[in-house]
C-alpha cells in the first residue's frame, strides 16, 4: 500500500506516489492558477456540492490542463456552510474525482480548478466582503449555480412569499439570508461598479432554469426598488441583455452520495482523505466525489462579457430553443421519467439500488415501455444529441451500472414536484398531436398509479416504509386516509383530488381520460400482499 497520498497543495507535489497509485494529477501550477484567479476572477459558482465538484469543476480543469485558460473557479456555498468548513478549507479546495465504470474499474483524478471556497454568509465578514470584491471585478464573466430547484423558490404551495423571503425583501441588500437575495445583492454591487456585464447561468436540473433564476433575482430587486433600497436603474441593468443574461441550460450526470466501497478502495491505496461527512442539514459529502462517466451540459450561448471556451471540454453551446428541446428530451422522456418510475416501484418492492432494479424483468420492461413506446413518439429531436442514442445509453449503460450507489429512496424525494414535467408534459403532447390520444397511454398511467400507491407508506408486503421528503406529503397523504390495504373498494374517490390537480400534473387527468385508468391500477395494487408485483406482471404481459 502506497503512503503519502495527502489531498493538499503540498501533498500533490509528491507526484511519484500519486502516479504509482494510478491517480491523475493536474497538469498546471495550482498556486499560479489560484493567484491569477484571485486578481482576475472569471467564474463564480454557487452550490459547492457533488455535481459541481464532479462535473462542472472538471470542465474548467480540462481547459487549464490544455492551457486554454489561466484562471479557475471560485466556489461559493450559500446554504450549507459546513461544506466549505469541512470539505474545502481542510483540503486546500482540492477534491478527488472517482469515475465508476460499468466494468468495475475506477478512473481517478485530483481536481484542482477551484481557487477559493467561500461561504456566502453576511456574518462571516471577510468572506462576504471578498464576494463583493469579486463581483466588482470587470473580469467576471459567469456566475453559475447548482443549488437545486428549491433554491430559486420565493413562494410556497399557496403562492405566498416564504417568510424568510419576506424578511429579505423588507431588509434590503445589506443583510440577505437566502441565496437568491445574496445573489441579487452581489449583482447590485456589480451594477454600482459601472454596470459591468455578466451571465448568471443556472445549471440545475429543472425546466427553464434560466427563467426561474431571472424571475427570482428580478422579483427581489423590484421589491428593493419599491422600498428605495436600490435605484430604478438597477432594474434596467438586470433587464438589459447587453449587460446581464440568464442563459438556459441542461445538465446531466449522476453523482450519488459518497460510496463506502469507494472509500475503502481509496483507503487501501493509501489515500488519506476519505472522511464521509453528513452535515447538519443532511448533505452527504466527502473529499472525494464518485460519479458515472457519461455527462452532458448544454448551454444557451448568451454571455455579454465573453466566456471560457468550454466547448473544448465537451460543453454544447447553442440557442435557447435547442436547449429547451434537449431538456425536454431528457426530463420528459429519456431519463427522468424512467428514474421516477424506478424510484416509486423500487421503494414498494424493497429495492435499495437502481442498478438492481434494472435486473428485474418487469421494472426494466416498464421503463422501456415508458421511454421507447410512449415517450419517443412526441420527442422533438434537438439535433445536437440523438434521442435514440441517449435513451439507449440510459437503459443499457447508465441505469444498470452496479457500481453507481444510487437508490430509489433518494430519487423518490420531492416526486410531487417532478411528475408534472416528467409525465405531464408527455400527456399534454399526446393531447396536442394529431393521431395520438392520451387515453391510449398505458405505462405512464401505471407509473403514476405506482406513485399514488407509494404515498400509502406501505410496501408490497403491507409493511410500513419511510417516505422520502416531499413538500406536499402533508397535503397528499390525508386524501388516502380511508384507503385500506387489502380492500380495493376502500379506494373510492380518494385519488380524485390528487389526479385532478392541475398544479401537480399540468392537466386534470380525468379531463384527458386517464383518471379512471389510474384509479383501476391503484385498486389492483392495494388488493393485498404482492399486489403491486402482480399488477405490473399482469399489465406488462397483456400489453406486450
Amino acid at each position: 500500500m502506497m503512503k503519502g497520498l495527502v489531498l493538499s497543495k503540498e501533498g500533490i507535489k509528491n507526484t511519484e506516489a500519486w502516479e504509482k497509485s494510478g491517480i491523475e494529477l493536474p497538469k498546471f501550477d495550482y498556486e499560479k492558477m489560484a493567484a491569477a484567479t484571485y486578481e482576475n476572477p472569471a467564474w463564480v459558482h454557487f452550490g459547492a456540492g457533488n455535481i459541481f465538484r464532479g462535473f462542472t469543476a472538471v470542465l474548467q480543469q480540462d481547459l487549464l490542463n490544455k492551457g486554454l485558460t489561466a484562471t479557475g473557479i471560485i466556489a461559493v456555498e450559500g446554504f450549507d456552510y459546513e461544506i466549505i468548513d469541512r470539505i474545502y478549507k481542510p483540503y486546500d479546495n482540492l477534491s478527488l474525482l472517482v469515475i465508476m465504470n460499468p466494468d468495475g474499474s475506477l478512473e481517478k483524478k485530483v481536481v484542482a480548478s477551484l481557487s477559493e471556497g467561500l461561504a456566502a454568509d453576511v456574518s462571516r465578514t471577510c468572506e462576504w466582503e471578498r464576494l463583493h470584491q469579486i463581483f466588482a471585478k470587470p473580469s467576471l464573466q459567469m456566475v453559475s449555480f447548482t443549488i437545486t430547484e428549491k433554491g430559486y423558490a420565493l413562494k410556497n404551495i399557496s403562492n405566498e412569499y416564504l417568510p424568510i423571503i419576506k424578511e429579505d425583501m423588507a431588509a434590503g441588500p445589506k443583510t440577505p439570508k437566502t441565496v437568491m437575495a445574496k445573489v441579487t445583492a452581489l449583482a447590485y454591487t456589480r451594477y454600482k461598479n459601472g454596470e459591468l456585464p455578466v451571465a448568471f447561468v443556472s445549471m440545475d436540473n429543472c425546466s427553464q432554469n434560466g427563467l426561474k433564476l431571472r424571475n427570482a433575482v428580478v422579483t427581489i430587486a423590484e421589491k428593493w426598488a419599491e422600498a428605495d433600497f436600490v435605484e430604478p436603474g438597477f432594474l434596467d441593468y438586470l433587464k438589459n441583455e447587453e449587460k446581464v443574461t440568464f442563459p438556459w441550460s441542461m445538465i446531466d450526470k449522476i453523482t450519488p452520495r459518497p460510496s463506502d466501497s469507494v472509500k475503502e478502495t481509496l483507503n487501501s491505496m493509501g489515500f488519506e482523505s476519505t472522511e464521509i461527512v453528513c452535515t447538519k442539514v443532511n448533505t452527504y459529502i466527502a473529499p472525494f466525489v464518485n460519479a458515472e462517466g457519461p455527462q452532458y451540459l448544454v448551454i444557451e450561448d448568451k454571455f455579454p462579457n465573453g466566456r471560457m471556451p468550454l466547448e473544448k471540454a465537451g460543453v454544447y453551446f447553442t440557442d435557447r430553443e435547442t436547449v429547451e428541446r434537449v431538456e425536454q428530451m431528457k426530463v420528459c422522456t429519456c431519463l427522468n421519467p424512467l428514474h421516477t418510475a424506478l424510484a416509486v416501484y423500487g421503494c414498494l418492492l424493497g429495492y435499495t439500488s437502481i442498478a438492481a432494479e434494472m435486473k428485474d424483468q418487469y421494472l426494466k420492461m416498464l421503463v422501456e415501455k415508458i421511454g421507447y413506446a410512449e415517450g419517443m413518439p412526441v420527442v422533438i429531436n434537438p439535433g445536437i444529441l440523438n434521442p435514440e442514442d441517449f435513451i439507449k445509453e440510459v437503459i443499457e449503460v447508465r441505469l444498470p451500472n452496479p457500481f453507481i450507489p444510487d437508490t430509489p429512496q433518494r430519487i423518490a424525494s420531492d416526486t410531487s414536484q417532478k411528475v408534472g414535467i416528467r409525465f405531464g408534459e408527455t400527456i399534454k403532447a399526446y393531447a396536442k398531436t394529431e393521431g395520438l390520444d392520451p387515453k391510449n397511454l398505458k405505462y405512464i398511467p401505471l407509473a403514476i398509479a405506482g406513485w399514488c400507491r407509494y404515498l400509502l407508506g406501505l410496501d408490497d408486503s403491507g409493511k410500513e416504509m419511510q417516505l422520502s421528503p416531499d413538500p406536499l406529503l402533508s397535503v397528499l397523504s390525508p386524501h388516502l386516509a380511508e384507503v385500506k390495504f387489502g380492500d380495493p373498494s376502500s379506494a373510492g374517490n380518494s385519488l380524485k383530488p390528487i389526479l385532478s390537480n392541475v398544479e401537480i400534473f399540468g392537466s386534470d387527468l380525468y379531463a384527458v381520460g386517464l383518471g379512471e385508468k389510474i384509479e383501476g391500477y391503484f385498486a389492483e395494487m392495494i388488493a393485498g400482499v404482492g399486489a403491486v408485483r402482480a399488477t405490473l406482471k399482469k399489465h406488462l404481459e397483456i400489453n406486450q
